[in-house]
Order: C-alpha cells, then sequence, then structure tokens
C-alpha cells in the first residue's frame, strides 16, 4: 500500500534535509511525452509550502528524467484564474508567481492533465490520487471499447486488422504498466512505488524506473533545485514522523 511504502522509506531511507514532506510523483503516460503529477498519495492534506516544494521536486524530475527543457509547471484548481480554487490553491498560486527558478503557468484544470499545457501538475496526496485512478479508469474504459468495436462484425475485425499496429502502439503509450510506478521524492535515497495490481511487467519496469532515476541522480538534482529556489525548509526537521497518506 501507499502508505506502507511511504512508512518504509521515511524509516529506511528517511527524509532530506530540508524537505518538509515526501511526495509521489507520477510520470503519467499521455501521448507525446509524460505529464508529472505530484503528489499522488504521500500526504492527503497538504501546506502551502508543501506545493511549493512540490513544485520544485516534480520541475526537477521532469528535467533530468523525461528530458524536458524549462518544464511549465501548473496547479490543479478548478479553473484558470488565480481567485479560483480552495485557500490553499490560492495561496499557493500567489507563492509560486512570486518565486523564480520555476516556470509556472498558472492555475491548469483536469482536462490540462492530457491537454500538453503544463509539463508538471502540483495537487495534494488527495486530489492526485483521484485525478490519477480517473486517468487510468478512463484510459482502460477507452481501450475496452475499441477492442469491443473491433470484434462487432466481421467488418469491423478487417478493420481492426488493418488498425491493429497503430493501436497497439497507442495501447502501449497510455499504459498505467510502462510507467513502472512513482517516484518517492524528498528522501536521502531513491524509492520507488509500483502499482499494487501491476503484472510482473509493470514491476520489470518499476526496476527500470529506479535505474533510470539512479543514473541520473534524481535525488541530487531534486535537492539541489530546491535548495537553489531557496525553497527548503530551515526549521529543525522533528524527530518523529506521523505521514498522512490516501
Amino acid at each position: 500500500s501507499t502508505g506502507a511504502a511511504l512508512a518504509a522509506g521515511l524509516f529506511n531511507l528517511k527524509r532530506a534535509r530540508g524537505i518538509h514532506r515526501p511526495a509521489l510523483a507520477v510520470p503519467v503516460p499521455v501521448p507525446g511525452h509524460p505529464v508529472t503529477l505530484l503528489d499522488v498519495g504521500a500526504n492527503a492534506e497538504a501546506r502551502p509550502e508543501h506545493l511549493v516544494q512540490f513544485a520544485y521536486m516534480g520541475s526537477a524530475l521532469a528535467s533530468t528524467l523525461l528530458g524536458v527543457h524549462a518544464p511549465r509547471v501548473g496547479l490543479l484548481a478548478n479553473g484558470e484564474e488565480p481567485t479560483k480554487g480552495t485557500p490553499l490553491i490560492r495561496e499557493v498560486h500567489e507563492r509560486l508567481s512570486a518565486r523564480s527558478g520555476i516556470d509556472f503557468v498558472g492555475n491548469v484544470e483536469g482536462i490540462d492533465l492530457t491537454s500538453g499545457r503544463a509539463d508538471v501538475i502540483v495537487t495534494d496526496g488527495f486530489t492526485g490520487n483521484i485525478a490519477l485512478k480517473a486517468l487510468e479508469g478512463a484510459s482502460q474504459t477507452t481501450l475496452g471499447a475499441v477492442r469491443s468495436a473491433a470484434m462487432s462484425s466481421p467488418r469491423a475485425k478487417l478493420g481492426g486488422l488493418l488498425l491493429k499496429p497503430a493501436l497497439q502502439g497507442f495501447r502501449d503509450e497510455v499504459d498505467p504498466e510502462a510507467s513502472g510506478g512513482a517516484y518517492l521524492l524528498g528522501l536521502r535515497g531513491l524509492g520507488i512505488v509500483p502499482h499494487g495490481r501491476f503484472s510482473f511487467r509493470g514491476f520489470a519496469n518499476a526496476i527500470l524506473l529506479a535505474a533510470r532515476g539512479a543514473d541520473a541522480d534524481i535525488v541530487g538534482r531534486t535537492h539541489g533545485a530546491l535548495e537553489a529556489a531557496g525553497a527548503l525548509r530551515s526549521a529543525p526537521q522533528p524527530s518523529g514522523e506521523t505521514p498522512s497518506v490516501s
């Protein structure tokens, strides 16, 4: 479970210096290049300073792992206007707008998870987990409908046969197992959390994801991005951890 993975990460790897809360970041498989969504379940509740750190960590992840130059960072809300959203979202919008070292494009809506408007989308773990599972459900439903339509008649079967290579490419591009799982950012070491429903293929991709993260020095570069931006926590860290998970 997400809670067990977070507890194991905090106990074994420890929180990195200056980090308020670890965050789960997942490259959402959408056509083009993945969109980094975080937090997707490590923190059901969050404070403004948490989401500010998430923005920098997500930007560093997209840049180093996915090769996105100057990632555009969006804040998930119920409207594009700065006045939209909960008090938390409005406060985070104000803080990110005033910061440098990040390409903040403002509020984004649910439709922008796959529109390409932002390369990184930041939210709390409760909202992010729901958004991620809604995307997974929608992609599975769409693929199932395409398969059913392709088998509905002899003519449809012929058309499906002709389209099979293209449909397989689309399936592979949006398959949640292709991503390998989520990065648990904000720890002193590299953490990977695969989906609990993954097959052996998904877990194999999780191992590959960990290897890519180690090669790209995700831990060092995300922490370096926070330090360069002055977004690290300066107060002493508490001795105990009480994670809030979704």
